[in-house]
């Protein structure tokens, strides 16, 4: 029977829809039409008399997905397929199966881990019992994932670096483990496990499965774990009758267990499988292609040089700026620029490789008026703040005391390096939210906390559901696309991603990269600030056409001034910013920036009002440190 969609197809998407028997990998680049090619495919299995559709599972990994499958699947006139997560097709099997075939009632679902873990973590010895719960809980799955139980965390660590020491966390897990089984619990990771044990200890459950399925496909397999490999090789039960779709390029939850392995191992596994590469891109325009395809070299696996179908759009902007507020600056003042020419703010992200660098968008973009929204929580949502407020309302006395209190008993210590992302974020954000206070209090010596907290819900209000420029981080970026995406901070130790002890793996780290470039389809701005220890992200050689340019820093009045590292009176100003910083009990940075230092040492003020004239020196650091940095400008100290 013949395919009427089929006439749509390209020419390599056509070779995929129409290899109707398995097994197959679809090696589908970014934006090239992978969920068309899959639907398309499904749908002529079922038009050609291969297979009934009822017959047929499509495992995606995500609800979303799953309906989305659905929806486009109804469009060409097929029903009867069950797309279904991992997770849903493996409960919905449990459900049916379990009670008959283990002999006892199938355990409740464990909404969070949290419940489980939280004591547990008080219990931690200082400082690892702030270590936000949610790490903790991802640590355990990535041990489930990779089928690892307790008795085996240890050994299989390897490389990798846990949130708190190895010790405690194997404490942690075990305890989890005992306290969700004394509550007749199980977890997300357990849906999957329970259903393995099932097939493997009772084959007329498995032979039940494998009844109704004949055909499987697997959307997005380059991040299939050891836990739902296994489960597809019990529904499988030796047969071949599979089609993977996948991008190992794209592969970037090696956190949660998940491995490209699986995919690049697929001819391996099958010698006898048709892979069919898609390279015709449908998203980018064919300056955005030429970056993601200088990097392609580096990511290894199967080789894949995207094609651009769009027309030729600008080129793409890859440049330093001279410190951090430069680089917010600029993605502000290019924001307004796209706005006005026609580009709606939805349609514009700034990618962040961890929360806590969403926070200086969130304050300019507000500062600004312009309307933003965060995928991944906004500042005074997050963590650290969320419960600093909480304090705040039953504190009592001046603003930063009250604040520095709050923070102090959330365990905020400048001097730490925190091996977990979201301990990062939450230590950041704790510091912030004290040099925030100090600000407001040197502003407004008068104002009281309910005030601060006004202040602060002002600062960041700009944040609307479903509106605005979109902030979010590169791993809640995957599988969206937008006009115009900023890439900021691509510094080395940012991406790759260094903390503490934990070095992220530099391969995915540069997947991660791949994955941001290939999320724009007009504009790309990729910039780094010169104001940091570090040097630019060591990704950047070889994706630029040209040679970068340096960016000034904006300033409100005067010529502008760049990053002048070096200089007596640049050290100078270093040696009192360290020591205010320990007087004062924060980070350096809080005092100032390098970028406001260097300004300060080239433009070399002698009164308040040209002081007030450099970046970054606003009215409460101007009233705090005036008299100290003019005297050492003057050569009284340093």
């Amino acid at each position: 029977m013949a395919d009427p969609h089929l006439d749509l197809l390209n020419p390599e998407q056509l070779e995929a829809a129409t290899a109707v028997r398995g097994p197959v990998a679809i090696l589908a680049g970014a934006g090239t039409g992978k969920t068309t090619t899959i639907t398309h495919r499904i749908a002529h299995q079922v038009s050609s008399g291969t297979f009934d559709a009822e017959a047929i599972l499509a495992v995606t990994f995500t609800e979303k997905a799953a309906g989305e499958l659905k929806t486009r699947l109804a469009r060409l006139g097929v029903r009867g397929v069950e797309a279904r997560t991992f997770h849903a097709a493996a409960l919905g099997q449990l459900s049916r199966l379990w009670a008959t075939y283990a002999g006892e009632p199938l355990p409740e679902i464990l909404d969070s881990k949290a419940p489980a873990i939280a004591g547990l973590a008080n219990a931690l010895p200082m400082p690892h019992k702030f270590v936000p719960r949610r790490e903790l809980a991802s640590e355990i799955e990535w041990a489930k994932n990779r089928r690892v139980p307790p008795e085996r965390y240890l050994d299989a660590l390897g490389e990798r670096v846990p949130p708190i020491p190895a010790e405690l966390m194997e404490r942690v897990y075990a305890g989890y483990e005992r306290r969700k089984r004394a509550m007749g619990r199980m977890d997300f990771e357990d849906m999957l496990g329970l259903a393995v044990r099932l097939f493997a200890e009772h084959p007329a459950a498995a032979e039940t499965v494998r009844a109704r399925f004949s055909a499987f496909t697997v959307d997005e397999y380059q991040d299939v774990n050891p836990l739902q490999q296994a489960l597809l090789d019990a529904w499988l039960g030796g047969r071949d009758e599979l089609c993977v779709v996948g991008d190992d390029y794209q592969t970037i939850y090696g956190f949660t267990g998940a491995s490209p392995e699986h995919l690049l191992g697929f001819a391996r596994r099958y010698p006898n499988a048709r892979i069919v590469r898609l390279e015709e891109n449908y998203r980018s325009s064919p300056e955005v292609l030429a970056v993601a395809n200088r990097l392609a070299p580096a990511l290894g696996g199967f080789d894949k040089q995207l094609r651009a179908t769009r027309p030729s759009g600008p080129a793409p902007l890859v440049h330093s700026v001279t410190g951090e507020d430069a680089e917010a600056a600029f993605v502000l003042e290019a924001v307004r620029r796209l706005h006005a020419s026609g580009t709606p703010l939805e349609e514009m992200a700034v990618l962040v490789r961890i929360n806590a660098r969403t926070e200086p968008y969130e304050e300019a973009f507000a500062g600004a008026g312009i309307a933003y929204q965060v995928r991944d929580g906004a500042f005074l949502r997050r963590p650290g703040p969320r419960a600093a407020l909480a304090r705040l309302r039953r504190a009592e006395g001046g603003v930063a005391e009250a604040v520095e209190a709050a923070t102090d008993a959330l365990g905020y210590d400048p001097r730490t390096e925190p091996d977990a992302d979201e301990e990062v974020t939450r230590q950041a954000d704790l510091g912030r939210l004290r040099q925030l206070a100090a600000e407001y209090a040197g502003a407004s010596p008068a104002g009281d906390l309910e005030g601060f907290v006004a202040e602060l819900r002002r600062r960041f209000s700009t944040e609307t559901e479903g509106r605005g420029v979109q902030l979010l981080t590169y791993h809640r970026a995957k599988g969206l696309e937008f006009e115009a995406v900023f890439l900021p901070r691509l510094l080395d130790g940012e991406l790759p991603f260094r903390s503490g002890r934990s070095r992220a793996p530099v391969d995915e780290e540069r997947r991660l990269f791949y994955v941001g470039l290939t999320r724009a389809r007009t504009h790309l701005a990729i910039t780094w600030p010169l104001d940091t220890r570090t040097g630019r992200s060591p990704f950047l050689d070889g994706i630029a056409a040209a040679e970068p340019r340096v960016v000034a820093q904006p300033r409100a009045r005067g010529p502008k001034v760049t990053v002048t590292a070096g200089g007596e009176l640049f050290d100078a100003l270093k040696r009192w910013r360290l020591e205010r910083s320990k007087v004062d009990g924060v980070p350096a940075y809080v005092v100032f920036h390098d970028a406001t230092l260097a300004s300060i040492a080239e433009l070399r003020p002698r009164t308040r009002d040209q002081l007030r004239s450099v970046p970054g020196v606003g009215p409460a650091k101007l009233d705090r440190y005036a008299e100290e940095v003019l005297e050492v400008v003057s050569g009284g100290k340093g």
